[in-house]
């Protein structure tokens, strides 16, 4: 079977974050744990697993993610990553509708070669204080706390600025404790002007991931945020890991636009049986 492995949200090897890709052929998906150990053996962030649906129904494929821990329910790069094979191959055009945990997702192709993804708007709820232990754990003071719903699981921390989001190293064992799945810390940018206008970095030691490189799926919660705060809908958040990313988000209400590249660096055979 066919294993690729994907660059999200850039457009060069070796940059962005990346994600396994397998497509299945079968109607259906093995066993849960015959997935996580090969989601566990690959050891991304995240692998997707994807079998193609029958015509005429309301999605074209079946999606899963996984950490090299467990499944998760929303997951932006993998999906990007997915959605860039099925294109690359010549399995799809157009747009392609999946079915996943979250709902359906749609990922669309323009001709420049992104992707856009069609996501649910994440639901911010503030807290009306930080956390006891998180300013702490994450290695800064919070100026806001938001609660990110039940799709991601996360909690969106925005710190002072720019310089103090690069600089974090966050005690990740301590960091467990205060969210489901992880710690989107974030901060509007320096100087908009290099072509972004906030940055991002994702915690996420619950799932198995310290730090992730460019997680999608927060951006359905940054999105919101900064609009709210910037007052445009159409903005570029820069995650600023050590591999680096770019995804322009576009909210539309209860749904988010998030664009980005994507490039396919390994194209390999899995030598086992699902």
């Amino acid at each position: 079977m066919r294993i690729r492995i994907v660059d999200a949200f850039t457009d060069r090897p070796f940059s962005g974050n990346p994600a396994g890709v397998l497509l299945l052929e079968s109607a259906a998906f093995p066993e849960a744990e015959r997935l996580q150990e090969i989601a566990t053996e690959v050891n991304l962030s995240e692998t997707a697993f994807a079998h193609p649906l029958p015509p005429g129904g309301e999605a074209d494929w079946a999606l899963r993610w996984f950490t090299p821990a467990t499944e998760v329910d929303m997951c932006g790069h993998a999906t990007l990553a997915t959605a860039h094979v099925l294109h690359t191959t010549g399995r799809a055009t157009g747009t392609v509708r999946f079915t996943a945990r979250c709902g359906l997702l749609t990922a669309t192709a323009h001709p420049d070669g992104t992707l856009t993804l069609d996501f649910p708007t994440a639901p911010l709820r503030e807290e009306a204080a930080p956390p006891p232990g998180l300013a702490a754990a994450l290695g800064a003071e919070p100026v806001s706390v938001h609660d990110t719903g039940e799709h991601i699981g996360d909690l969106l921390v925005e710190v002072r600025d720019e310089a103090t989001v690069r600089g974090l190293a966050p005690d990740f064992a301590a960091l467990v404790a205060h969210s489901r799945r992880g710690i989107i810390a974030t901060a509007a940018a320096e100087d908009p002007a290099r072509g972004y206008d906030y940055v991002s970095r994702g915690f996420f030691p619950g799932v198995g991931i310290d730090e992730d490189p460019v997680t999608g799926s927060a951006h359905t919660a940054l999105a919101p945020f900064w609009s709210a705060r910037l007052g445009r809908d159409d903005l570029t958040g820069l995650q600023a890991s050590a591999r680096s990313g770019l995804v322009r988000t576009a909210l539309r209400g209860e749904r988010t636009l998030l664009t980005g590249n994507a490039v396919t660096v390994i194209d390999g055979e899995l030598l086992t049986t699902l």
